[in-house]
């Protein structure tokens, strides 16, 4: 019987410890901007997304709270990424220039 039994629960691991909250890293990037806009994999919803910025968290988000407001539009920081919601790749290139960015337009 022991070797068709497989085991359900066990408590022989001790206590459980919490999973410490994430922070965002700072991307790796090479210091150019890319703009694309993407709408695969978001349910049909275009979204603009910058990467390559080699910023800290707060400037990070700090610079996407700009954008945001520019837009008019929400936007989020993933992975050191970026969204902004809608197709605003000309507002934001633009405005990445005016900030003193190298920024450049990538895909399609």
């Amino acid at each position: 019987m022991a070797n068709n039994s497989r085991l359900v629960y066990s408590s022989d691991r001790g206590r459980i410890v919490e999973k410490k909250k994430e922070t965002a890293q700072p991307s790796s990037g090479d210091g150019i901007a890319r703009v694309r806009r993407e709408k695969k994999g978001r349910g049909g919803k275009t979204v603009t997304t910058i990467s390559g910025l080699d910023l800290g968290t707060a400037q990070m988000k700090e610079l996407a709270s700009e954008l945001k407001r520019l837009c008019g539009t929400g936007g989020s920081i993933k992975n050191g990424v970026i969204e902004i919601q809608g197709d605003n790749a000309d507002k934001i290139v633009q405005a990445l220039d005016e900030r003193g960015y190298k920024a450049k337009r990538a895909g399609g």
